[in-house]
């Protein structure tokens, strides 16, 4: 059983219980990679703002479609390979090293936790780090794919059988890896707290784990610059910067440098 709260707590009273169990769940969203200066999507000044969104349907029938979707990733890639690791990831790190890390979920696509040190990610919106083909299932590196695509090859196809290449990533309208969810949804299940870092905690089926968990009976703790829907079902919510806020939650600031 997930350890009984009050139903607001303190700052020092969250930092108490997760120093004091060993059943917490991470769940992370684009808020925590936009200070490695990784844009997000759905700001106003994000990405989807100045992009057309290339919805999966569209991505298998239309090569003008594929051409436009390879097109905006190659233009974003270098952001996102360059991006390292900030505080705020550093501290999953160690939340893992003190064997207190249950699962650490994120929707985030940059693979910046693994880069981080954290080695068990469930990658819900899977990862834009590697290319896969949607008929054999084949992968190749993204740096791989963004050089054929610059050397003229604007929708590259799979070497192996000739089917269709894409960022291993999940588009609008293509399902969800039913084993990452499956995976996500076990561990809401079986946790004492859930930090939920970053997220706006609006994109379904996703925003519905902190939910899950906190039915379930572990704390919910919310850490993000903006309020979302579900502060009021929360514990605690921290409205700061995540480098900062995370590292202190879990008291490790002089363990963790930028």
């Amino acid at each position: 059983m997930a350890t009984t709260l009050r139903r607001i707590m303190t700052f020092e009273q969250a930092a108490k219980l997760i120093a004091q169990t060993s059943r917490i769940v991470g769940f992370t969203g684009a808020g925590i990679s936009t200070e490695s200066g990784i844009p997000d999507f759905r700001s106003p000044n994000g990405i989807w703002a100045n992009n057309r969104i290339i919805e999966y349907g569209e991505f298998v029938t239309s090569r003008a479609g594929r051409i436009e979707y390879w097109r905006q990733k190659v233009a974003m890639w270098p952001e996102m390979r360059d991006a390292q690791p900030n505080a705020g990831h550093r501290a999953f790190v160690e939340l893992e090293r003190q064997g207190k890390l249950r699962a650490l979920i994120t929707q985030n696509i940059d693979g910046l936790h693994q880069r981080a040190g954290n080695t068990d990610v469930i990658e819900l919106h899977g990862t834009t780090v590697e290319c896969e083909c949607l008929t054999c299932g084949a992968r190749i590196s993204m740096d791989e794919a963004v050089e054929r695509v610059n050397a003229g090859d604007l929708a590259p196809e799979c070497d192996a059988c000739g089917g269709l290449l894409k960022p291993a990533t999940i588009s609008f309208g293509q399902a969800m890896p039913a084993w990452a969810m499956k995976a996500a949804v076990e561990a809401c299940y079986d946790c004492d707290v859930f930090l939920a870092v970053g997220s706006s905690l609006v994109v379904y089926p996703a925003a519905s784990l902190p939910e899950l968990a906190k039915q379930a009976g572990a704390a919910l703790i919310i850490i993000n610059r903006m309020p979302t829907p579900l502060d009021d079902i929360a514990d605690l919510v921290v409205n700061e910067e995540i480098g900062k806020a995370l590292p202190g939650l879990i008291g490790v600031e002089a363990g963790i440098t930028p």
